[in-house]
């Protein structure tokens, strides 16, 4: 575990944020399991049942400074449910209605194609799809 808290430590300083126990300890248990879709609630959950003695706002506030460092995405799904992810790189997701869950799609499996002209002194940072699943009705 030890090497695990190294590598949190070096990401976070690599992107700017001071190692603090609070970080360090969100970050092994967001980026410890693989590529994850969590909200706010899933990761402070499991931050308390791994006996983490964080408040649900400083997991909300520790998620949106590691947004704003690069180290996870923001994807809205629905309404206010926000999911963190932390697979920055490019792809698109399926979200299974009912369920609540966010499915990785490689970028290589969807072409996006004729997008619109970015206004006037702006561009494209990144285009986000998400393609809503339902289980089938017999």
């Amino acid at each position: 575990m030890a090497h695990a808290i190294a590598d949190i430590e070096t990401r976070l300083r690599d992107c700017g944020l001071r190692p603090t126990r609070q970080r360090i300890a969100l970050g092994e248990l967001l980026f410890a399991k693989g590529d994850r879709h969590l909200t706010v609630e899933e990761l402070h959950e499991e931050a308390i049942l791994a006996d983490v003695p964080v408040s649900l706002a400083t997991v909300y506030n520790t998620l949106h400074q590691f947004t704003e460092a690069g180290m996870i995405r923001v994807l809205a799904v629905e309404g206010a449910r926000t999911y963190f992810d932390t697979n920055i790189s490019d792809h698109h997701h399926f979200f299974v209605e009912g369920r609540n869950e966010v499915l990785d799609i490689p970028i290589s499996n969807l072409a996006i194609g004729n997008l619109p002209e970015a206004p006037e002194g702006m561009e494209i940072a990144h285009v986000d799809v998400i393609i809503r699943l339902r289980e089938k009705k017999a």
